[in-house]
């Protein structure tokens, strides 16, 4: 009896038809980039199988020479990549061409436009891998039965990559995976060997597994199989021998991406423990980078064998943008992740490519800083977890963290934090600084005032990251950090003793009006004071040194997380009109009212938004009604 499950049809999930649609629409410039794909995974599929085999040598059997093989068959219009790596199950095959089982590509998608151009960018962050086969393929047919089964066992996958594809069982004598394209008409040029093996040369000569293509006699009869490639692997030859193409080329059939890298290195260390790194930053951020679950772009190797390719303990989440290998000549090669976990080996070479990484970006800023702004543009708000998360190199990370400031009339962030210091007057003591929700409500939070009356520059500060940022940062380079709306106002040296004589004056004087105040707004403020930190504006809200700050709080809150409430110190500054003709105000229901709106107008310029506007509002006209009856009467 026939088995039910034998044949079936499946629709594509939804980001897959996508996915096809560009690759059929968006890349026909660039064809040959399928067979880079197709090679890379199978090459993949053999160095899995190969690490596997470590562990269990069944799997290997006696078919132990691993290869993959790519032949045409003009007379079909059929082209052929083969591997005899791990190969796979039904299930495997449903899960792994049927769906792109990351999360976030919802969001990607949503960034698509529909320009070829763009688009054909955002298909090199997200990587083409498999579905490259329809630029050029009108049908693609999967055989692949997994290392391990039986020939009954094996599975045919096949799609034209439309809405659908259909899977059955079948018998398959060998294991692996055989990939045949239908081609185009309008690719027929990959029928041509010598085509196929210039392909083969300039995208995966380096691969280790070698990769074959028919061998001919005089008369083009099938004398066996040779391989094209070199098979040595890229990062075992002397870097003086690599040219700069190998490295780009190198780094896109690992990265799957279709630009060249930013910059790379490639390092060989040797001592306590011997390793060799071939470390790349791309131009472009991948798609899932503010996933931080997603795989990292590090492959590990052992002594040239291929271990995992998406080693997290070799590189912090900071930097989870670097692509790249990690080649060690110390680790087992059965190592797992659970011993990579807690190895002393490991976290030397963690220890060593986080410096190289930093090593990188730190002459990069030096040397070009307009291509180093190019990177911070792109990576920066990443590059912002890194001082919480790596203590050891805080300083140095900070040093590469660029960001707006009152000195630049730009939202773009370009200052470094030795820019800043370089620039603060010889009694500064502090590097000031706010957070706010934009640029621009940074920019004109009535807090700066003083600081900018007096020439003090402050950083700008608006992404939601950074009040996490500066609560994990205490100082640099022995400067402490100090928000400009938190606490006192401390100018240290800044202030001079005219300027303290004259406050001291001011907040006698104006005593009894704060008692009216507190009176007025009761339990909505922690304190209300005469400000030192306000000369154009009536007044502001600042929050308490040991209380959440407003942005944090913002954060947790965005995350689902439960915050109390904040009460904020209310600040007046008794020299403004308003503040004046308020305080002159006898009838004290009508003084609670405007007391009433200089807190909401403050709350407004620190938070940005109000508890219940509309209570604000109708107070507004209220008092502008009593406003224009006096006016008119």
């Amino acid at each position: 009896m026939a088995d039910a499950r034998q044949t079936e049809t499946h629709g594509f999930q939804t980001e897959v038809k996508q996915l096809l649609h560009l690759m059929i629409h968006s890349l026909y410039s660039n064809k040959e980039i399928f067979l880079r794909e197709l090679v890379s995974n199978a090459s993949d599929a053999a160095d899995k199988l190969r690490f596997n085999a470590l562990s269990n040598s069944e799997l290997l059997s006696s078919d132990t020479e691993l290869y993959v093989r790519v032949s045409a068959n003009k007379e079909a219009g059929t082209l052929t990549i083969s591997d005899n790596g791990i190969g796979m199950t039904r299930d495997e095959a449903i899960t792994h061409l049927g769906t792109i089982a990351k999360s976030g590509t919802a969001d990607f998608f949503s960034r698509l436009s529909g320009d070829q151009v763009k688009d054909s960018h955002l298909i090199g962050q997200f990587g083409v891998g498999f579905y490259s086969a329809f630029i050029v393929a009108e049908t693609v047919t999967v055989r692949s039965r997994a290392a391990g089964s039986e020939a009954h066992e094996a599975v045919e996958w096949s799609s034209q990559g439309e809405g659908e594809f259909t899977i059955r069982d079948i018998e398959k004598s060998n294991r692996g995976t055989d990939i045949i394209l239908t081609l185009r008409d309008d690719a027929k040029e990959f029928l041509d060997e010598w085509r196929l093996r210039s392909i083969i040369t300039k995208y995966s000569d380096h691969l280790s597994i070698p990769v074959q293509m028919p061998k001919r006699g005089d008369d083009e009869q099938l004398e066996g199989w040779e391989a094209v490639n070199s098979g040595q692997a890229l990062w075992t030859r002397d870097k003086s021998e690599i040219t700069d193409d190998e490295y780009k080329e190198f780094y896109k059939t690992i990265a799957h991406d279709f630009e060249d890298p930013l910059l790379w290195s490639h390092n060989k260390v040797e001592g306590t423990s011997e390793y060799t790194s071939l470390l790349y930053i791309p131009k472009r951020a991948p798609w899932d980078l503010w996933n931080r679950d997603q795989q990292n772009g590090i492959k590990l190797y052992v002594k040239r064998v291929f271990i995992m390719d998406d080693a997290k303990q070799l590189m912090p989440s900071y930097l989870r943008f670097v692509r790249g290998l990690m080649d060690s000549a110390d680790l087992p090669l059965n190592v797992s992740r659970e011993i990579l976990q807690d190895n002393k080996i490991t976290r030397s070479m963690r220890t060593g490519s986080t410096k190289r990484v930093l090593s990188m970006l730190k002459k990069l800023a030096k040397d070009d800083p307009e291509t180093y702004q190019t990177f911070w543009d792109t990576f920066g708000t990443v590059l912002k977890e890194g001082p919480a998360e790596d203590h050891a190199n805080q300083e140095t990370i900070l040093s590469l963290l660029r960001f707006a400031s009152t000195h630049e009339d730009t939202p773009v962030a370009k200052v470094s934090l030795d820019d800043y210091v370089a620039r603060m007057p010889e009694k500064q003591e502090k590097i000031y600084y706010i957070v706010a929700d934009s640029y621009e409500a940074a920019r004109d939070n009535p807090a700066l005032e003083i600081l900018r009356k007096k020439g003090i520059e402050v950083l700008l500060l608006s992404e939601r990251i950074d009040e996490w940022l500066m609560s994990h940062v205490i100082d640099y380079k022995d400067k402490a950090f100090q928000s400009v709306t938190r606490g006192d106002l401390d100018l240290g040296e800044l202030a001079d003793a005219e300027d303290k004589e004259q406050q001291e004056k001011v907040e006698e004087a104006f005593k009894d009006h704060l008692k009216r105040f507190e009176s007025a707004l009761g339990e909505q403020v922690k304190l209300v004071r005469v400000t030192h930190r306000l000369t154009d504006s009536p007044a502001c809200i600042v929050t308490d040194e040991n209380d959440m700050s407003t942005q944090m709080a913002k954060l947790m809150e965005a995350a689902g997380q439960k915050v109390p409430e904040t009460k904020y110190i209310f600040e007046i500054n008794p020299g403004h009109t308003l503040v004046q003709r308020v305080v002159a105000v006898n009838d004290e229901q009508r003084f609670a009212e405007w007391a009433q709106i200089l807190l909401d107008q403050a709350t407004l310029a620190e938070r940005g938004s109000l508890k219940d506007p509309a209570k604000f509002v109708a107070r507004v006209n209220k008092l502008m009604l009593e406003l224009t009856a006096d006016a008119t009467a």
